[in-house]
């Protein structure tokens, strides 16, 4: 049975965005922790991390290749960049973790894989894009506490059907994800759908200028912050969707073709500061 769609109410949300105590201090908004930027893919992981950053997260640390690390520190000094060659080297990492967002330019070579079956020995929340996504596709499991961010091409290949199956049907296409492989699942694209078990839930923002590298990487840094802020599953990823997809909106005022996934970067910051508005 296929789940009515509802489209995501951003007013009805904001009271998780309240603004902060006057006596707040970093630890109080969590320790994001991303894993990837194999080799060639340092942009990847440096979006998802400087967007962790601009949705509130308290801190922010980054797992990744050696050749990586001068140049995200370099770029963005806010971000605790790690060598890690192994599991050794992820292990006080994730002590420190709040949440963990893994994927981005993670890539699918032997690293790869050891650091993502070290991700999934853990209990924290996670945060599953792009090649973790593809990863998962050949070992499936399911677990209740991991927000999946598929592309049409992903969710095909996590659900075993031909992409046009899943442009065919995305309401569909969402909900099978969603249980098959539990938690909660996004399906990314045109009015992007959110399945919580509960609901559809439809992204009516975003825009064409969106199609470009680095937006998917920006979404999966945009949630994970938010659920660094103790922000529930269900919502965070409602908000991630919104909060990405608008920003998405405003910086294309300037004009959609030639948008960057950076340009969204000050636009996050204004909306998940409601209160300043």
């Amino acid at each position: 049975m296929i789940m009515s769609v509802t489209d995501i109410d951003f007013t009805a949300l904001t009271p998780f965005l309240a603004r902060r105590a006057a006596a707040s201090y970093k630890g109080d908004f969590g320790h994001s922790l991303l894993i990837g930027g194999n080799f060639g893919f340092a942009g990847s992981i440096m979006m998802a991390a400087i967007a962790a950053a601009r949705a509130g997260s308290g801190l922010i640390s980054v797992a990744t290749r050696g050749d990586n690390v001068i140049s995200i520190v370099t770029r963005y000094p806010e971000i605790m960049a790690h060598d890690v060659d192994n599991t050794a080297g992820l292990e006080s990492l994730l002590k420190k973790a709040t949440v963990i967002g893994v994927g981005p330019g993670l890539g699918q070579s032997d690293w790869s894989q050891i650091l993502l079956d070290k991700v999934w020995q853990q209990e924290l929340p996670l945060i599953v894009d792009a090649d973790a996504l593809n990863l998962l596709a050949k070992l499936p499991q399911r677990r209740d506490n991991w927000i999946l961010t598929p592309h049409a091409g992903e969710a095909a290949r996590l659900l075993g059907v031909e992409v046009k199956a899943i442009l065919a049907e995305r309401d569909q296409a969402v909900v099978q994800l969603q249980q098959r492989y539990g938690g909660i699942a996004i399906l990314k694209g045109q009015h992007t759908l959110v399945a919580t078990g509960n609901g559809i839930f439809r992204c009516t923002a975003g825009n064409p200028g969106m199609a470009s590298g680095g937006m998917g990487d920006t979404l999966t840094g945009i949630i994970t912050g938010l659920v660094a802020q103790n922000i529930p599953l269900p919502i965070a990823a409602q908000l991630g969707v919104y909060l990405h997809a608008r920003a998405g909106d405003e910086a294309a005022q300037a004009g959609e073709r030639g948008l960057l996934a950076s340009d969204l970067l000050p636009y996050i910051r204004q909306l998940v500061n409601p209160d300043n508005q």
